[in-house]
C-alpha cells in the first residue's frame, strides 16, 4: 500500500469508523457519514493535485505526514479522540490558574459519551467441518446503555450444508432455544451437540466492544492537535529553511486544515442532535383511587370508579396488571388468583385464591370439588411448600380477600383518550396538574433526560445517584465495566448539568459510590463543586458478614462511600438515634428528630391520611448521626433481602438508606430526582415521604422493574420494612413516559443524497453543507400560497405528548390539559391542534 493509499484509508477510518452492519438510527448516521466521505474525497484529490503542482517531489512526504498526523485520531466507532498520539502525555502537567494547580485530564474528556455497544459484522463460522453464517444485517441497535442479550434463529440450510443464522438483540425476556435449533437441524439431516452449537454462538459474541463518543468541539480539538504535532516536525526537520521547504509546509496545514474543517461539520452536526431537545412519548398516568377520591365530589369518584371497575372486568391486560401488582405485594406468585365480581357499594375488589396445603391428596380435592380447571404439578407444589410459612404471615390460607377499592389504580394506558382527558380535566379543577402530581418515570439515557426536562430548572432540592461502579462481571440491567476514562466522560457531562441547571441554592447532592470508583468520583466532584466534599459517608454494607466472602485471604469489604456535597447553604434536618437497648414502640428503624421544646418525634401517617404527621416519643438516650453508618444493613445481609428486594442482583440498596439521605435533606413535597434509577428505591422512598421525585431510567428495566415496583407503591405495598414503620397508607399520583432518544432523532433525520460539492472555492469545505438538508422538517407541511405551515408532528411518532413536551421546552408547568389545548400556570395558552412550528423549532431543525 502506497504512502496515499495509506492516508486515504485512515481518512476514511477517522470519518467513518469500522463498518457496521444492522439497522436503526446509527447505522443510517454511519451511510450518510460515508456519502459525504466519498464527496470530499473527490475535491480533496483534486485541490492536492493542485497544490502539489510546483512541488511534485513534496507528494510523498505530504501524504505521509498527514497519515502521520490522521491516523493517531482513529477509533473504532469513528469518534476523534486521543488515540495513539503521546502529545496528550504532557497535558497533565497543564496549569490553568491559580486556584486549580494541575487539572484532572483524562484523554476523552473533550468528548460526549454516547454508549458502548459492540461493533457486530457478519461471519462465517467452520469448526469440526461444520459451515456456519451469522448474519447481523438486522440486529437493531441499542438505544442507550443497557445490557441486551443476543439470540440465534435458524434462517435456512444452504445447499452446500451451511447454517444461517438470523441474529437479533434480545427483547422482553426472548432468549435462544436451543432445543428447538437442534431438532429443527436434527429434522435436516444435521446433528450437533449442544456444546458445539454454544461454542460456535461464543465464537460470534467475540466481537469488538466500542465506547461510542462525538467530539464538542472537533475544528477546535483537531486544529490545536495539529498545532502541537507540527510544532515537533518543523524543529525535528528544521535543518534547512528555503522558500520552497516553507512552501511545503505551508500545502500541509492548508490541506490539513481543510480535511478538520469538513470533518469538524459532521461532528458538530452530531453535537446539535445530541443535544437538541427530545420529543416525549407513549406518556401515561397511574392514579390511586384513595387519591382521586381527594380531588374530585363524590359523586365523581363514583361514576369513575364504575368505569374503572366496569373496565376491570372487561379488559384483561389490566385485570392482569392489578393483579400482578397484588401478587408481588403480598408474594404470592405461585397461586392462581380469581377476580370475584366487584361490589362498588361495598367499597371491596375480591380476589379468590387458591389454597396451599400440606397434603396433596386433599388438595386436588379441593380443586375438583371447587371445579377448578388448572391443578399445579408436583415441582411447583414442593416450592409452594417450601415458602409456606412466609405465605401464612399474610393469611395465604384463606380462601378470599379483600382489597379495599381505594387501593385499586387507574393505569391510563388501559383506558381510552377520552376517559384520561376527562379524568386530568377534574384534577385540575382546582389545581395546577404538575402540582398534584407526585412523581415522573422516564424512559431515557439520562443525559438526554438531563438536558430536556427544563421544567424542572432550578427546583430540585435532593439529587441522589447511584451510577454504576466500574464492577466487572456484575449482573445490572446496565453496562458496568468502562474505561476510567470513559466512566469520567459520563460522569462528568450528567453532574455539571445537574448542578448549573437542576440544583436549588439550598439543595444537596449525594453520590454513591464503591472503593473501584470512589477516588474518581472524588476528585471529578471537587472539580465541578469547586471545593471538598462537604461530608464522606462510610455506609457499612454489613457488620455480621457469613458466606462464601468471608473466605478470601484478604481484607473483607464492608463499606461503600457516600460523597455528600451542598450547592450553596443547605437545608439540612438534623436527625438523632437512640443511644441505648430501650424498645421504644413504634419506632422501628426510623431516625428521630427534635421540635423546638427537645421533645423527641418521628414521622408516621396516620390512618386514611396522606401527609405524615409528627409522632412523639419516649424521652430515651440518643446520640447525633454521624458520618459512619453502622445501622444501615444492606439487603444482602439482613432478612430485608426477601422483604423488599426488586433488583436482579443483590445490590439494591435498602429503602432505610435512602430515607435517612431524603429525610435529612428535604422537607414534604419538596422534588427529589435520581437519574441512575436502577430499581427504583430512591423514588419508592420519596414517594412514601411525601416528597415529588423525579426517575430516569434506560431500556426494558424501567418497564420491567421500576414501573412495577412504583404500583405496588401506589396500591399500599406492605412488604418493606420502612412501609410498616410508616405506616404507609398507599395512594398516588404519577406519571410516566418515553424520551425521544438521540438514536430515534437519528432514524428520522433526512439528509440529501446530491451533490454537496457543486461549489470549487476554498470555502467548499467550511459551507455548512448539512444548511441544505430537511433534517426532521418532514414534521411541516408549507402552504407557500397562504404563507402558512401546519405541523403534523405523527410525520415524526404517532405518540408524541405535546403538552409534556412543549412544558419541558418552555420550562412551564402545566395548569391543565384538555383535548385542543395546554394551559400553564402562568397562563399561557396554546393550541396543541394547531401548533406555532416557531415553538417545536428547536425539536426538529438546529
Amino acid at each position: 500500500m502506497t504512502k496515499e493509499q495509506k492516508f486515504y484509508k485512515a481518512l476514511q477510518d477517522v470519518f467513518i469508523g469500522a463498518k457496521i452492519e444492522g439497522e436503526g438510527g446509527f447505522i443510517n448516521l454511519m451511510k450518510i457519514k460515508f456519502g459525504y466521505y466519498s464527496q470530499i474525497e473527490k475535491l480533496l484529490k483534486k485541490d492536492i493535485n493542485k497544490a502539489l503542482e510546483k512541488h511534485p517531489a513534496f507528494r510523498n512526504e505530504l501524504f505521509d505526514k498527514l497519515h502521520g498526523f490522521f491516523s493517531r485520531y482513529f477509533t473504532d466507532s469513528g469518534s476523534i479522540y486521543f488515540n495513539s498520539t503521546p502529545f496528550h502525555n504532557n497535558i497533565y502537567e497543564k496549569v490553568y490558574t491559580d486556584e486549580k494547580d494541575v487539572i484532572l485530564f483524562w484523554k476523552t474528556q473533550m468528548l460526549y459519551y454516547v454508549k458502548t455497544d459492540r461493533i457486530f459484522r457478519s461471519m462465517p463460522v467452520e469448526i469440526d467441518g461444520l459451515k456456519f453464517y451469522f448474519d447481523a444485517s438486522k440486529i437493531e441497535n441499542k438505544k442507550a446503555n443497557e445490557k441486551r442479550s443476543l439470540i440465534f434463529e435458524i434462517d435456512k440450510v444452504r445447499e452446500d450444508g451451511t447454517i444461517v443464522f438470523a441474529v437479533a438483540y434480545s427483547e422482553r425476556g426472548r432468549i435462544t432455544k436451543q432445543d428447538e435449533i437442534l431438532k429443527a437441524l436434527k429434522q435436516k439431516g444435521i446433528v450437533i451437540t449442544e456444546e458445539l452449537l454454544e461454542k460456535v454462538f461464543h465464537v460470534f459474541e467475540k466481537q469488538s466492544e466500542v465506547d461510542f463518543f462525538i467530539n464538542k468541539n472537533a475544528k477546535s480539538f483537531l486544529e490545536e492537535q495539529f498545532k502541537l504535532w507540527s510544532y515537533q516536525y518543523f524543529w525535528e526537520g528544521a535543518k534547512e529553511w528555503g522558500v520552497d521547504r516553507v512552501n511545503e509546509l505551508q500545502i500541509l496545514k492548508s490541506i490539513a486544515f481543510k480535511i478538520i474543517d469538513f470533518i469538524s461539520q459532521f461532528e458538530d452536526e452530531l453535537v446539535k442532535i445530541w443535544n437538541k431537545p427530545k420529543f416525549v412519548r407513549k406518556s401515561n398516568y397511574v392514579l390511586s383511587l384513595k387519591t382521586l377520591r381527594s380531588f374530585v365530589s363524590e359523586g365523581e369518584f363514583r361514576e369513575i370508579s364504575k368505569i374503572v371497575y366496569l373496565n376491570l372486568d372487561k379488559n384483561t391486560d389490566y385485570r392482569r396488571d392489578v393483579i400482578q401488582t397484588v401478587r408481588e405485594i403480598y408474594k404470592q406468585p405461585l397461586q392462581k388468583i380469581y377476580v370475584s365480581k366487584v361490589s362498588i357499594e361495598n367499597c371491596v375488589f375480591k380476589l379468590e385464591y387458591i389454597k396451599v396445603f400440606d397434603d396433596e391428596t386433599k388438595r386436588k380435592e379441593y380443586l375438583v370439588k371447587n371445579k377448578k380447571e388448572k391443578i399445579f404439578n408436583g415441582e411447583l407444589f414442593d416450592r409452594a411448600k417450601k415458602i409456606e410459612g412466609f405465605l401464612a404471615t399474610y393469611s395465604a390460607g384463606s380462601l378470599v380477600r379483600k382489597v379495599e377499592l381505594e387501593k385499586i389504580y387507574i393505569d391510563t394506558k388501559y383506558f381510552d383518550m377520552d376517559f384520561t382527558d376527562n379524568m386530568l380535566a377534574l384534577l385540575s379543577k382546582n389545581r395546577s396538574l404538575d402540582d398534584i402530581l407526585d412523581g415522573y418515570l422516564i424512559k431515557s439515557e439520562n443525559y438526554q433526560a438531563l438536558n430536556s426536562i427544563d421544567k424542572f430548572n432550578n427546583k430540585v432540592k435532593l439529587v441522589y445517584i447511584d451510577p454504576p461502579f466500574n464492577t466487572e462481571g456484575s449482573s445490572y440491567a446496565y453496562i458496568d465495566k468502562f474505561k476510567d476514562s470513559t466512566w469520567l466522560s459520563m460522569m462528568i457531562d450528567r453532574i455539571q448539568i445537574t448542578k448549573n441547571k437542576y440544583l436549588v441554592n439550598d439543595s444537596s447532592f449525594y453520590i454513591h459510590l464503591d472503593h473501584n470508583c470512589n477516588h474518581l468520583g472524588h476528585l471529578l466532584l471537587n472539580d465541578v463543586f469547586n471545593k471538598e466534599p462537604d461530608k464522606e459517608i462510610m455506609w457499612n454494607t454489613g457488620e455480621a458478614l457469613s458466606g462464601f466472602k468471608t473466605q478470601a485471604l484478604n481484607w473483607i469489604r464492608q463499606h461503600d462511600t457516600i460523597f455528600y456535597y451542598s450547592k450553596e447553604k443547605p437545608l439540612f434536618n438534623k436527625m438523632w438515634v437512640k443511644n441505648d437497648d430501650a424498645n421504644i414502640e413504634g419506632l422501628g428503624w426510623l431516625d428521630l428528630f427534635k421540635d423546638d421544646d427537645g421533645e423527641l418525634f418521628i414521622y408516621k401517617y396516620k390512618n386514611n391520611e396522606n401527609k405524615l404527621s409528627k409522632h412523639k416519643i419516649q424521652k430515651v438516650d440518643i446520640k447525633a448521626i454521624g458520618d459512619m453508618w453502622n445501622d444501615v444493613l444492606s439487603l444482602m445481609y439482613t432478612q430485608n433481602m426477601t422483604r423488599e428486594n426488586w433488583g436482579e442482583d443483590n445490590t439494591q440498596k435498602p429503602e432505610n438508606l435512602l430515607r435517612r439521605i431524603i429525610q435529612s435533606s428535604t422537607n414534604e413535597r419538596d422534588i427529589v430526582f435520581d437519574y441512575f434509577v436502577g430499581s427504583g428505591t430512591t423514588v419508592a422512598v420519596a414517594h412514601k415521604l411525601n416528597r415529588k421525585w423525579i426517575g430516569v431510567e434506560m431500556g426494558e428495566y424501567i418497564e420491567r422493574i421500576v414501573l412495577k415496583r412504583m404500583k405496588t407503591v401506589v396500591f399500599g405495598d406492605i412488604r418493606p420494612k420502612l412501609s410498616e414503620d410508616l405506616n404507609w397508607q398507599g395512594g398516588g399520583f404519577f406519571k410516566y413516559y418515553e424520551l425521544e432518544q438521540y438514536e430515534d432523532a437519528l432514524a428520522n433525520c433526512k439528509y440529501l443524497d446530491g451533490d454537496l460539492f457543486s461549489k470549487t472555492s476554498e470555502k467548499a469545505y467550511q459551507d455548512y453543507v448539512f444548511m441544505k438538508d430537511e433534517k426532521m422538517l418532514s414534521a411541516l407541511e408549507i402552504d407557500y400560497k397562504n404563507n402558512k405551515v401546519k405541523v403534523d408532528l405523527t410525520k415524526l411518532y404517532p405518540d408524541i405528548d405535546i403538552a409534556e413536551t412543549l412544558s419541558n421546552l418552555t420550562g412551564k408547568w402545566i395548569k391543565k390539559i384538555t383535548e385542543n389545548e395546554v394551559e400553564f400556570t402562568d397562563g399561557t395558552k396554546i393550541n396543541t391542534k394547531d401548533l406555532d412550528y416557531k415553538l417545536i423549532k428547536p425539536l426538529i431543525w438546529w
